[in-house]
């Protein structure tokens, strides 16, 4: 609630005592640990890495880099930040930097509280007013984010160049007693750099020639990619050195961390998230392909796997089985492995290929992640396949490539209906027979997405052969596939 108090004269009699943004941090920190409160909620998997050498930083009072690859959730930890702020603190009203009452820096602040003294209005600054955030662009100037003669007051006022009342403060100025966070600290140019070594030092500004020391007081948080240090740009040495803590993000290190991530961050519409059911597999296969890409030899893992692939890919996935059920009028319907091909749009846009994935195209690696992904995760339900099987050695998936050598290929329509999609899997017995003997335990609610899990595992493994077309997929034997080629 914000206090009742609207002078200097009240905040005396009320007790305040200045502290320094880096001592606040600090003292709400601390009752957060001891009552064993989180600090920084929604980040996970950052549990027993990145939050206690953050915290151990903010204990420490320094400044702050995180470094790490893209979709680490850097910007965000900055942003909870803002969490450990008191709700409100006094201002002197009118002041462009902020002033506190008891420790004005500016000299208009100066000025009014000994002009006014006790009567001196003071206003009052929310938590979520105390936080400011630049981009930096090799177009930011010194002007930007320190400040600069403006020409227009000086006229205004008819004051001369001489009087620092012409001053026009930057975003740092404006930002005293506030979280100040420069995102993708090496793409500012190393000009712009050096002017934050006194910022960061000695807590103070320089323009334009002018005697003028500020003392700032601000917590300073940098966010930076270790590919900008190569590629556009780097932060000059005597900045690092500057800055106190360098903390390294990085991303998942497991499925379950992952899902956990996308299924808190992925927005689905009320009407997905009630209709559309979606097997535990399923999901572990969608966290799977960012983990598959994050190896793969056709991407370029030094750009990084952004956790946004896997969140818009959820959306994706939802949104394909949604549009199905629309199409057909059905009011729920569940999600096929078939599905994933809706996902594609949103891998290509997210991973940056190296030469060899650039000749094989975005849409087939995108495929191919999807085929590692598939092998990897069919190693934890089934037993495993063997590209060359020992002479009389039984397969337990022979009588499944039997039954597409001896019988027929199965079409499986991107719209079809889920009876005729369920009508259509049914009708492989050698599928269920497996089914049964290796994973009896199965939700029937997951039987069937197991079951085209298993059809596409085997083309994987080329023990089966899978044809795209316009309107969906076919699967066929190997030999059959093979002979078709020839008659085409």
């Amino acid at each position: 609630m914000k206090p009742n108090i609207n002078t200097f004269g009240q905040l005396k009699d009320a007790g305040y005592q200045y502290q320094g943004i880096k001592a606040e941090l600090r003292k709400n920190l601390v009752q957060n640990i001891q009552n064993h409160r989180p600090s920084f909620k929604g980040i996970v998997g950052y549990e027993n890495s990145v939050i206690p050498e953050l915290e151990r930083a903010i204990l420490s009072g320094h400044n702050i880099n995180f470094l790490g690859l893209r979709g680490q959730a850097k910007t965000r930890l900055a942003r909870l930040m803002v969490d450990l702020l008191d709700e409100w603190v006094p201002v002197v009203e009118g002041s462009e930097i902020n002033d506190d009452p008891f420790n004005p820096i500016s000299r208009y602040a100066q000025q009014r509280l000994e002009q006014e003294g006790d009567n001196c209005p003071i206003e009052w600054l929310s938590r979520e007013a105390r936080f400011a955030e630049k981009l930096a662009t090799p177009d930011v100037t010194v002007a930007d984010i320190i400040g600069d003669v403006d020409p227009i007051k000086a006229a205004n006022l008819k004051l001369s160049y001489a009087d620092d009342r012409v001053i026009h403060y930057g975003m740092i100025p404006r930002a005293n007693r506030c979280i100040f966070v420069i995102n993708e600290l090496p793409d500012l140019q190393a000009r712009i750099q050096v002017a934050l070594f006194n910022i960061l030092q000695e807590g103070d500004i320089q323009i334009r020639g002018f005697k003028l020391r500020l003392a700032l007081d601000m917590q300073f948080v940098f966010t930076a990619n270790p590919e900008d240090y190569t590629n556009r740009g780097s932060i000059v040495t005597p900045l690092k050195d500057r800055i106190g803590s360098q903390i390294l993000t990085h991303y998942p290190s497991d499925i379950k961390t992952a899902r956990n991530i996308t299924e808190q961050e992925a927005h689905l519409s009320p009407w997905q998230k009630e209709n559309i059911y979606m097997p535990s597999i399923a999901r572990d296969l969608l966290e799977q392909i960012g983990f598959q890409a994050r190896q793969s030899e056709f991407v370029d893992v030094k750009s990084g796997i952004s956790a946004r692939m896997s969140i818009t890919a959820m959306q994706n996935l939802m949104s394909t089985a949604e549009r199905r059920a629309l199409l057909r009028g059905d009011k729920k319907t569940a999600i096929r492995v078939s599905d994933f091909i809706g996902i594609i749009p949103s891998i290509t846009g997210k991973v940056e290929l190296v030469y060899e994935g650039e000749q094989e195209g975005s849409a087939n690696v995108a495929m191919t992640l999807l085929g590692e992904a598939i092998k990897v995760q069919f190693g934890e339900y089934f037993p495993k396949i063997n590209k060359l099987e020992k002479p009389g050695a039984a397969s337990p998936y022979q009588a499944i490539v039997d039954f597409f050598y001896e019988e027929s290929s199965l079409e499986l329509l991107d719209e079809i209906a889920e009876d005729a999609y369920q009508n259509a899997l049914d009708s492989i017995p050698p599928l269920h027979n497996l089914l049964q003997e290796y994973q009896a335990k199965t939700d029937e609610k997951d039987l069937y997405f197991m079951k085209e899990f298993v059809l596409w595992a085997l083309v994987e493994y080329k023990k089966l052969s899978k044809e795209r077309y316009t309107q969906g997929i076919m699967f066929t034997d190997t030999l059959g596939s093979f002979m078709g080629s020839f008659e085409s």
